[in-house]
């Protein structure tokens, strides 16, 4: 095997929460890897600057601005795909509150985007690729809370955890088929969603992730679009229902 297994010319890949962050990273790497990207994500303006920046490197890049909570306009998306051979469903939110203070409308909207966006993003692509006959790989975003409790992130880890059970399904009923799944669980990553704090909070939560990782520092989210890239192409052609962890060795579960 060489390096031809990552290149991804002539394959067309779907990406979600495209406008920005780890979404952002994914969509511009897997242009530059060759593949025609299409771009989801309800910030217009962002999905433009994504698909500009493919563009910038030789890509080819296609915008939806939409919500991923909005079956019907998910489903016409990904269905103006003629081919669909990568799905990496990135869309997420992030909320903080402690258990006992956790509101139903708070648990409930952070599943709507961070388990069933994605849900409904692995159901449309799974049936497309069926309907095709055509063997895909579709990558999923949980977290690196699925392994490590965490004060304040009931909803966000509970929803990333049902992520980590769906790509296990999902694997286990899609893969006689040639169908991979499998789902990556970063560490704590610098991205606007985790800058979204004012700076010295920032300073403290990252100089607190710096010590924690035997490597000494945090992660950006070109070290995650790599793992994606790798679950995406043949590279990766044996893996399938895994957990792939870029964290800096914060956790090492067995």
């Amino acid at each position: 095997m060489t390096v031809d297994a990552y290149d991804l010319t002539g394959r067309t890949a779907f990406v979600t929460g495209a406008a920005s962050g780890i979404g952002r990273a994914c969509a511009v790497l897997l242009a530059e890897a060759g593949a025609t990207v299409h771009c989801a994500d309800r910030d217009e303006a962002g999905l433009r600057e994504t698909a500009a920046l493919a563009e910038a490197r030789g890509g080819r890049a296609r915008t939806h601005p939409l919500d991923v909570t909005d079956r019907a306009r998910l489903r016409d998306a990904v269905r103006s795909c003629e081919r669909l051979d990568v799905l990496a469903a990135i869309a997420g939110i992030m909320h903080s509150s402690p258990v006992l203070e956790t509101r139903e409308e708070d648990l409930d909207r952070v599943l709507n985007v961070n388990f069933k966006g994605v849900l409904y993003a692995c159901q449309e692509a799974a049936r497309l690729m069926l309907d095709r006959g055509s063997k895909g790989s579709i990558v999923t975003m949980a977290s690196g809370a699925v392994d490590t409790g965490g004060p304040g992130l009931l909803c966000y880890g509970a929803a990333k955890a049902a992520v980590v059970q769906l790509t296990k399904t999902l694997a286990t009923e899609v893969g006689r088929h040639g169908i991979r799944v499998n789902a990556v669980a970063p560490g704590w990553i610098r991205t606007p969603m985790t800058t979204r704090h004012d700076e010295a909070a920032q300073a403290h939560t990252e100089a607190l992730m710096t010590r924690m990782s035997p490597l000494g520092r945090v992660g950006e989210a070109e070290n995650v679009a790599h793992a994606v890239l790798y679950l995406a192409s043949d590279a990766s052609s044996f893996t399938t229902g895994q957990i792939l962890r870029p964290n800096g060795g914060v956790a090492m579960p067995w």
